[in-house]
């Protein structure tokens, strides 16, 4: 079969589309058939090698977690699901023709093999940092970065279990998370005066999705380096703040099916920032590089 692959650390040019063995389901397992894989930002740092001392590679390697497409072999022991099924779910190596998904569900009618890919990370990650916050209903929570795929997810999930969220971004994607109910600040210098104004009634938890810098206000805003979480700031214990990886402590069945049931309540928008055939993967990672992604961006792999 193909799939996207590298042959050394490097740019996204030394990504090259190559013929790998299949993999086949194993016990509580399905392969499918991909049509769409998502580029998470931790694709290209495993790609860049930033992540080599962390998480050593073997070339060549392959590219993926998160992927959509058509059961074509149910492992044993999974139950109802058949041959033929539209699923969505996470795996290994999933920008592949083939791939095998360790944790899935059906994919609803309305939503997109585009959109299906661009959930499973965003969703598990949206998922354990509300928990590690745990935000009430009546609460206000702040995203820094909440027009990006976890800052956005993580903005709906809390909006539908009744927190207020406000969320920063480049002012173009004011209307955007006005849209997802997110009350839109700019982010940086003037940060905690602009929050003030916009809850004057104060924070009660705040989740960094960008790694920027903004810890310290952060800090600040909540009053406590325990009412605050990162995802992408490694900096973090020099504050005092949480920072969580994924590593260990994931929750990625529960975070899909949230994400169904609140998608089939019309709680939940999943916004694709562009779709790429997978023959231009180079130009995806380059733009999941740059920054300042509304939604995913996705790969085309197979269609029918």
């Amino acid at each position: 079969m193909f799939a996207l692959t590298f042959p050394e650390y490097g740019p996204p040019s030394v990504l090259e589309v190559a013929t790998v063995p299949e993999p086949h389901a194993g016990q509580g397992q399905v392969r499918i058939k991909v049509r769409t894989a998502a580029v998470n930002p931790f694709d290209w740092k495993i790609r860049a090698g930033y992540l080599k001392d962390m998480m050593p590679t073997q070339f060549p390697a392959t590219v993926g977690s998160d992927a959509a497409g058509v059961v074509d072999e149910v492992g044993e022991g999974v139950e109802g699901v058949s041959v033929g099924d539209e699923v969505f779910g996470v795996g290994q190596n999933a920008t592949a023709e083939f791939t095998v998904l360790d944790h899935f569900v059906a994919k609803p009618t309305a939503l997109s093999f585009e959109q299906a890919a661009g959930i499973p990370a965003v969703a598990e990650t949206a998922l354990r940092t509300l928990n590690l916050l745990n935000p009430a209903a009546g609460q206000t929570l702040l995203i820094d970065g909440a027009a990006g795929g976890v800052g956005s997810t993580a903005a709906q999930f809390a909006i539908a279990d009744g927190v207020t969220v406000i969320g920063t971004a480049s002012e173009a994607n004011h209307d955007y998370l006005r849209s997802l109910g997110v009350v839109p600040t700019t982010y940086g210098p003037g940060l905690e005066a602009r929050v003030a104004e916009l809850a004057p009634g104060g924070i009660d938890a705040a989740l960094d999705t960008a790694g920027k810098g903004s810890l310290p206000d952060l800090v600040k805003i909540t009053g406590t380096p325990d009412k605050v979480v990162t995802i992408a700031d490694f900096s973090a214990a020099e504050h005092g703040v949480r920072l969580t990886t994924g590593m260990g402590e994931t929750q990625p069945q529960l975070a899909l099916q949230k994400a169904v049931q609140l998608f089939e309540q019309k709680k939940l928008t999943v916004a694709v920032d562009s779709v790429f055939p997978l023959e231009e993967a180079a130009k995806a990672h380059e733009r999941s590089e740059g920054g300042h992604v509304s939604g995913k961006i996705i790969l085309t792999v197979t269609r029918d």
